[in-house]
């Protein structure tokens, strides 16, 4: 009887206690961004279940297993701009809360997956959230999306000739214009501005920055741009982690977000 109840107890307490985590990859990346750093691989081994992958096209649910806490990685057009990104990271979360109902959400967003996620909240995007966390997001842009710019801001010919040599980049830059200059630093006029003025929801906000060798960021984006302390309506609400990494995703970032995840 004792060991009827214990597992009664067991699974009552992870049903409770349930997370749902969404991982939301940055620009050029690919819900396999967290598969080929290592990150899933890393939650899985700390208790997290993969729960599916959801694409535009609909959700593709991993195997069922015993309850608790989940995640899914989701596909995102990361050319697109950060509003429709946004827009279609609000449905995917919709297809989560018709499986997991009440269950508290937690986004993590990496780079401009960040912002994305950031977006869609206050939008209304969550219908339970619980926390956001962001790994080197630009969350107050970035000199690097200028750049980009004007590397491929060129008139034909130049244009071509630039693309000859440079090859396919060339053209994804050209083809990224939009939601680059959604992550360019944030003035009056730009996304960024508006985006930092709006009421955000009373979640946890948890801010993973890169410093870099000398403090001063990653190599994409800088420090003070990855804290979401210094987004005008979120002023002292965020925690912040420093971590000494490059700012692609790495395989440590997953045993950071199992600690991050089960502290929330």
């Amino acid at each position: 009887m004792k060991k009827l109840i214990a597992l009664y107890l067991f699974f009552f307490s992870t049903t409770v206690n349930a997370d749902v985590a969404v991982l939301i990859h940055g620009y050029l990346g690919s819900a396999g961004s967290w598969e080929q750093s290592g990150v899933t691989a890393s939650l899985m081994q700390n208790g997290w279940q993969r729960a599916g992958l959801i694409t535009p096209g609909g959700l593709l649910p991993a195997p069922a297993g015993r309850k608790g806490n989940r995640f899914y990685t989701v596909d995102l057009p990361s050319m697109a701009p950060v509003a429709i990104q946004a827009d279609l990271l609000r449905r995917m979360l919709a297809l989560i809360e018709q499986r997991h109902g009440d269950e508290p959400v937690i986004l993590v967003g990496h780079s401009a997956g960040g912002v994305v996620a950031r977006m869609a909240l206050v939008q209304g995007g969550v219908r339970n959230p619980k926390a956001l966390i962001t790994i080197a997001t630009p969350h107050l842009g970035t000199l690097r999306a200028v750049e980009a710019l004007e590397e491929t801001d060129d008139p034909f010919p130049i244009s071509v000739v630039k693309e000859f040599f440079a090859g396919d980049l060339y053209g994804v830059v050209r083809d990224s214009w939009e939601v680059l200059l959604d992550l360019t630093p944030e003035q009056p006029g730009s996304l960024l501005f508006w985006l930092n003025r709006q009421p955000h929801p009373e979640i946890t906000y948890v801010s993973v920055v890169r410093p870099g060798p000398i403090g001063a960021g990653d190599e994409l984006v800088p420090a003070f741009s990855q804290d979401m302390n210094n987004v005008n309506t979120l002023k002292g609400r965020s925690e912040v982690v420093t971590t000494p990494l490059s700012h692609r995703l790495h395989p440590s970032d997953g045993r950071l977000l199992s600690k991050l995840l089960s502290s929330q």
